[in-house]
Formats: C-alpha cells, sequence, structure tokens
C-alpha cells in the first residue's frame, strides 16, 4: 500500500482532504492531510515546503496529491525529497520563479472565469456558494464553516523556487464542473506548462468534498503497483 501526502489549496486546513483521507485509508492505505499555517503572515511557501518535506520523511513510494493554490507548494517539495507520484488537483500549475500573485494574470485565469459563467448562466461576481460549495452536499459545506481560514497575502507574493518542474511523474486532474478554474482553461494551462493531458474528474473547485471516491479510485489508479 502507498503513503499519501495531501495538500490542501489556500487557507491551508487539511479538513478540506478529510473524505479522501477516509476512503483512501478505508482501503489500506496510510495518509497525511497537512494543515499549513495560511493565515500567518509570517509564513508563506517556504515554510509550506518545509511541511511536505517533513511529512515525506524518507518514506519511498510516497504520492503527493495538491489541490488549487498548493500546486504552488508541491513542486518546491518534490524537487527536496523522493516522491513516487505528484497529483494535481484543479491546481495553479506556477511556471519557475512565478509568484501566485503573478500567475492569475499570466494564466488569464480571470478572463477565463468570466467567460465560463456567461456560457453557464450563473453570475461573474466570486461568491462561495456559486463557485466552490455549489455542488458540495450541504452538510458538508455547513461543517467546512468552523475549518476554512483565510490565506495570509505574504505567499501570493513568493515565488515558487523551482529551477524547472521537478522530475517527478505529474497527473493533473480537473474537475468537469470546476467554475474557478474551468476544465478548458485548466486544459490549456497543463498542455502549455507541462505538456500533458489533463484527466477529466467529476465535480468542482472543491472535489475532494463533492465527489471523493471518484477522485481516490482515480488516484489509486495511478499507483505503480496497480
Amino acid at each position: 500500500m502507498s503513503m499519501f501526502v495531501l495538500v490542501p489549496g489556500a487557507g491551508g486546513s487539511a479538513w478540506y482532504w478529510h473524505r479522501v483521507a477516509s476512503a483512501l485509508r478505508s482501503r489500506g492505505h496510510e495518509v497525511i492531510a497537512l494543515d499549513l499555517p495560511g493565515a500567518d503572515e509570517s509564513s508563506g511557501l517556504p515554510e509550506y515546503a518545509d511541511a511536505v518535506v517533513a511529512a515525506v520523511g524518507d518514506r519511498r513510494g510516497v504520492v503527493v496529491v495538491a489541490q488549487s493554490m498548493g500546486g504552488f507548494t508541491a513542486p518546491m517539495a518534490c524537487a527536496r525529497t523522493s516522491v513516487e507520484l505528484l497529483v494535481l488537483v484543479n491546481a495553479m500549475i506556477p511556471l519557475p520563479g512565478e509568484t501566485p500573485g503573478q500567475w492569475w494574470g499570466n494564466t488569464g485565469s480571470e478572463q477565463a472565469r468570466i467567460t465560463a459563467a456567461e456560457a453557464g448562466g450563473y453570475t461573474a461576481e466570486i461568491d462561495l456558494d456559486t463557485y466552490f460549495l455549489h455542488d458540495v452536499p450541504a452538510e458538508v459545506a455547513a461543517a467546512g464553516a468552523d475549518h476554512q481560514g483565510p490565506e495570509a497575502d505574504i505567499a501570493f507574493n513568493q515565488p515558487c523556487d523551482i529551477r524547472t518542474w521537478p522530475d517527478v511523474t505529474t497527473h493533473v486532474f480537473a474537475a468537469a464542473d470546476d467554475r474557478f478554474f474551468p476544465l478548458e482553461f485548466q486544459r490549456r494551462v497543463a498542455r502549455d506548462r507541462l505538456g500533458v493531458e489533463a484527466e477529466t474528474i467529476p465535480g468542482g473547485h472543491l472535489a475532494a468534498l463533492s465527489h471523493p471516491v471518484p477522485l481516490v479510485d482515480r488516484l489509486i489508479a495511478y499507483l505503480p503497483s496497480t
């Protein structure tokens, strides 16, 4: 069985992964879901990467899974430690030296989001229910209110400190109903920046909360032993 290290997005809450972690453990895998100091103005991408490296330790065969803004943390950590597989889920895919703050304009994410909203008939104004919770079960969304915190500004201004993408097999999962990072936008960024085709999975931006079992099925399908 494998060890999974699960990296959250903005806000840094391990709770985001709790449904995926439970499903992985039920299938016999080990899981570390990280809490990152997202609200701490004295901590940012280097500290987040340190946390991932510490979680991996000297283990072998580790799978790192990163969501949304975790896409900046994961390659920094993978460049410093031995990881079997990296899976990006609705993630920001950085260029070496790019900051999260630069990523939005460099990728054209805002226009892609607005265009998708106009085509989909929902508001272009970002709100929690429309863009993040629209497919999350009500009871899960209600529980999440006690777990999600803000992301301090510091991390948005720090570069992804890699010279090139780390030498690790990387898969990109893009959710079919992601309104924050629309599917076609994610596909384009994955092709342009990593030269890979994003795999479509069910759900919206918070697919680990709305569709954890299909996500786990796809993670397990890529394990080297399967």
